[in-house]
């Protein structure tokens, strides 16, 4: 009975050979494909390109490995055949997982020379800090970016909030996740303690994040979301003032999920519409799927974004 296993798991072995070869393939490729064709993945939080460079040794050595016992004629067992058939499907998982992070990167805005930002902005691995010339500040903001999406994208229209006076600080999150470290405002505020008045923000993915930040964090003064809403009811959350701005034509946070949030968020929360407006106009980025079609110009949006932004941030009590 074991002989007759092991015969045919022999005769298995040509196209196990050959799945491996596509998982060698797939762990060099992918990797290379996002490190040098998408200038994102290395501007972002290091962990990512971390995974990616550990992805690519482990096929290359899986690879040298492979050639060398490409004769091989050793018997395995129906469990050791299973076994490593379902090794091989994990991997390609895993690098199917790895081409899905690959991140949406920064696109300068019209209203933005390109370079324009790098110049006033100063970027660290875990965040982009851009702070107002001249007097004193005491407002900030600490913005969690949407899903897969790059820091550098809030920039552009964040940047009228920094020169009314405002700390802005773009957090660069694990893997372009904000729920992977949901916390993570905390060293952005302990960073800055010239700062009295915080608010904490993000765009779709990252406003949930923000939600649960300023739900658990009472020096939060202020929420900004951004095409966004909360996960976890805020009605309780006293001396919390809260700006929702959302398009009518944004195909991921809909107006009617943004209607269903009022009940959510304190009585007294403002929401702004962008008549026109889509998820991808919150950021500079380009377009995203599963968005809506938007019937208003981006640079039009995002200059009614900022400024209801600049609005909300200024009437913040010091």
């Amino acid at each position: 009975m074991t002989s007759s296993l092991q015969v045919t798991a022999d005769k298995r072995l040509p196209v196990l050979f050959w799945v491996s070869a596509v998982c060698v393939a797939a762990l060099v490729l992918v990797p290379g494909w996002m490190l040098l064709g998408n200038p994102a993945v290395l501007r972002g939080h290091p962990l990512l390109p971390s995974l990616l460079v550990t992805a690519a040794v482990v096929g290359v050595l899986w690879g040298i490995l492979l050639w060398r016992r490409r004769r091989s004629s050793s018997k395995r067992s129906l469990a050791r055949a299973v076994g490593a058939w379902a090794a091989r499907v994990g991997v390609l998982a895993l690098v199917a997982i790895l081409a899905w992070l690959n991140p949406f990167a920064y696109q300068a805005s019209e209203a933005a020379e390109a370079g324009s930002v790098a110049g006033s902005m100063v970027e660290s691995p875990t965040a982009i800090t851009m702070k107002p010339a001249g007097a004193a500040v005491t407002k900030g903001l600490v913005f969690y970016p949407g899903a897969r999406v790059e820091a550098r994208a809030y920039a552009d229209i964040l940047k009228p909030a920094v020169d009314a006076g405002v700390l802005v600080v773009i957090l660069k999150t694990p893997l372009n996740l904000s729920l992977l470290d949901g916390s993570q405002a905390r060293g952005a505020m302990a960073d800055h303690p010239e700062i009295s008045t915080w608010t904490v923000g993000g765009h779709s993915l990252g406003g949930v994040s923000a939600s649960s930040f300023a739900l658990g964090n009472k020096d939060v003064d202020g929420l900004l979301l951004y095409a966004s809403y909360p996960l976890d009811s805020l009605r309780d959350r006293s001396g919390l003032q809260v700006l929702s701005i959302s398009g009518t034509e944004d195909g991921l946070s809909t107006p009617a999920k943004i209607d269903a949030s009022r009940e959510l968020l304190p009585a007294d929360a403002t929401f702004v519409e962008i008549r026109g407006g889509n998820h991808a106009f919150f950021g500079s980025y380009g377009a995203q799927p599963g968005d809506g079609e938007p019937s208003v110009d981006r640079g039009v949006a995002q200059e009614q974004i900022s400024a209801a932004t600049v609005a909300f941030l200024m009437q913040l009590k010091e």
